[in-house]
């Protein structure tokens, strides 16, 4: 676990695209990461640790390889997990997931049966997975838990595209945006 812990505790921007492949898994279902954002510090104006810790973004500024799970505009959970270097604060939003769970019980908490929909934004993929604001904080590394981040790798004939962020106002221009190219589970071109 220390190997893993140390390998999330780089920039955001160079750990966002190492963990396209990786598994996010729960209880009962799981999904392969297809997308991902990264969101660094006081330097980065796009992310909630810009201006110094508060309640919110607190877990950004906490331990590497937890989890950060915030509420988007009032209605949508957001899963990210907590990456940064020495003493600066970052985290990577999971933006999608390829299903590869229990597709029942995924379809069955988003009450809708298309596979390919279910991981596909940040909000739809924390609905499928049951991630709530209760999870917030959690060690995603601790196998026991609820919520785990399991290591895994792309295939050899499978590229990652890099393009900016989307869905935000400010620091548009930094391209931290990571996906698996061409993969039909991305949340948007």
């Amino acid at each position: 676990m220390d190997e893993l812990r140390s390998r999330l505790a780089r920039g955001p921007e160079i750990v966002a695209p190492e963990l396209l492949g990786w598994v996010l898994a729960t209880s009962d279902s799981c999904g392969v990461i297809v997308e991902v954002e990264a969101y660094g510090g006081s330097d980065d104006e796009a992310s909630h640790a810009h201006n110094g810790p508060t309640p919110r973004c607190s877990p950004m500024f906490g331990e590497v390889g937890h989890l950060y799970v915030y509420r988007s505009y009032g209605m949508h959970w957001c899963a990210n997990v907590v990456v940064h270097g020495p003493d600066e604060p970052g985290a990577v939003l999971i933006r999608a997931i390829e299903p590869s769970g229990d597709i029942e019980a995924m379809s069955a908490r988003r009450r809708h049966p298309v596979p390919r929909l279910l991981g596909a934004g940040p909000g739809r993929l924390t609905e499928a997975l049951g991630i709530t604001g209760n999870h917030n904080g959690l060690d995603l590394l601790a196998p026991s838990n609820e919520v785990r981040l399991i290591p895994g790798s792309l295939d050899q004939n499978q590229s990652v595209e890099r393009t900016p962020r989307i869905g935000i106002s400010r620091a548009t221009q930094l391209p931290w945006r990571f996906s698996i190219a061409d993969n039909r589970y991305r949340s948007r071109s």
